[in-house]
């Protein structure tokens, strides 16, 4: 193929990838999918970063970005911890558009972080809220070493996360630093999903209509695998 060739080739190939991306705009997102199938794509997305075939951040490119220049639909909400070894479009394998991203030390909420949430899933319709913690998060670390009450903005960090540390603490009598600290990032994400709803009207009211689930999740930073939270 000479160079002329080449060139109409890539216009082609841009053009299509442009109105695919401005068609997944249009019909994707939070119109049309449901919680369960949003959080069947959020695990799909996992396992092809897992196997090495991640195809959807590499979208993320001049033509996909033209095709949310407008709008964004986005089909998952992800609360998730700021570690810089945790970015959600990453590790679920996402382009732009996808997901709703929160990021804040320790996955945990403040009224700011709750209008966000409340945002992408009453105006924009998303269906699923993912509270994501991680294995060895160094807010909940910091927080089982605490000694009295941390002063400063960190010391509002750790009296968010304190909660659960104190109930792992009880439920892990004997257990080592490393195994509290584990089961304390566990029960964070949990306490955390469950006071979404309590600290928010808008979210409650969203659950109980069923326009919106919520799950929590643990991201293993060794094997790099995405694992589902029971509700106990």
């Amino acid at each position: 193929m000479n160079n002329l060739g080449k060139r109409i080739a890539k216009l082609v190939i841009g053009a299509a990838v442009a109105v695919s991306a401005a068609v997944a705009f249009a019909s994707g997102g939070g119109v049309g999918v449901t919680a369960e199938e949003a959080l069947q794509k959020l695990l799909d997305g996992n396992k092809r970063y897992l196997d090495g075939q991640m195809v959807n951040c590499r979208e993320s490119n001049a033509a996909t970005r033209a095709g949310l220049a407008n709008g964004q639909k986005p089909y998952a909400i992800i609360l998730s911890c700021s570690d810089s070894r945790v970015p959600p479009e990453v590790i679920f394998d996402q382009t732009l558009g996808e997901i709703f991203v929160i990021r804040v030390a320790g996955n945990v909420p403040d009224p700011i972080v709750l209008g966000s949430i409340e945002y992408a899933a009453e105006h924009i319709g998303t269906p699923l809220v993912m509270v994501l913690g991680h294995e060895r998060c160094g807010a909940v670390t910091a927080t089982v070493d605490a000694k009295g009450k941390p002063e400063g903005n960190i010391g509002k960090i750790v009296k968010a996360i304190a909660p659960a540390v104190r109930l792992a603490k009880k439920e892990n009598k004997g257990k080592s630093k490393a195994e509290l600290i584990e089961a304390a990032v566990d029960i964070n994400a949990k306490l955390v999903a469950k006071n979404i709803t309590k600290r928010s009207s808008v979210l409650k009211q969203l659950a109980a209509e069923g326009k919106l689930k919520i799950v929590t999740a643990k991201y293993d930073l060794d094997d790099g695998k995405v694992t589902l939270l029971d509700d106990k």
